[in-house]
């Protein structure tokens, strides 16, 4: 229906957000044989066997391969055709977590990554997840980029390509949504409730129910009925 004052504009119902697990019973059953039946490496081939395909049988058994590769998993996860995840061991996955089609999921082996209930993430994003933890209910628009890690750069003699890594935590509190092409740098929290707008390159923290954009991103405003501390910002 559109606006009393003439707008196009509609408003609708979430739909992510309001479903409710529907997944069938024998997926965790099915995911624990696979897990008994196939070391880590066999885990990875099947993988690569079924991320293309698109019938429901082969999303299925999608579901099931993943359940049983990850650190744990609740129910209700969506995953979509040519979603690549490296080092899924290290994974911690809530319910109803839905992961869209080209996602790139880059963990480490000794790494950590937490996804927490309801979180969406769109298309196309790409996740340096060593040490990322996304906490329930946080909306990622397509093509996100979350960045993880960065070269010392030292020392000025070798390439920068060759210096040590420095890992840094990045974290998305709950409820927040980070929008389409946005870039968090390595070690940036993201507070409660905040928004970050299209395109926008976070390079310092963004504080609870804050809406923040641009390239570097900057603190616009706080969100309507948040009563926020200006010096905080």
């Amino acid at each position: 229906m559109d606006d009393s004052d003439g707008s196009n504009e509609r408003r609708v119902k979430a739909v992510h957000a309001l479903t409710s697990v529907n997944e069938p019973t024998f997926i965790n059953e099915l995911a624990d044989y696979i897990r008994e039946q196939y070391c880590l490496e066999g885990l990875q081939a099947l993988q690569g066997d079924y991320r293309e395909a698109e019938g429901a049988l082969d999303t299925i058994l999608r579901i099931s391969v993943w359940k049983a590769s990850l650190l744990s998993c609740g129910p209700g996860l969506t995953v979509g055709t040519g979603v690549a995840i490296k080092h899924p061991e290290t994974f911690a996955i809530g319910e109803r977590a839905f992961i869209g089609r080209g996602v790139n999921l880059q963990g480490r082996y000794d790494g950590r990554c937490i996804i927490g209930d309801g979180v969406w993430i769109g298309p196309d994003c790409f996740f340096d997840a060593r040490d990322l933890t996304i906490e329930d209910q946080v909306g990622i628009g397509p093509g996100v980029r979350i960045l993880g890690s960065e070269h010392t750069a030292q020392p000025i003699s070798q390439p920068i390509i060759e210096t040590d890594l420095l890992i840094k935590p990045v974290r998305i509190a709950r409820w927040a949504d980070i929008g389409t092409g946005a870039t968090l740098l390595p070690g940036i929290t993201v507070g409660q409730g905040a928004i970050v707008g299209a395109g926008a390159v976070v390079t310092k923290d963004v504080p609870d129910f804050a809406v923040v954009a641009g390239v570097p991103a900057v603190f616009l405003h706080w969100r309507e009925g948040f009563q926020g501390d200006a010096g905080s910002k």
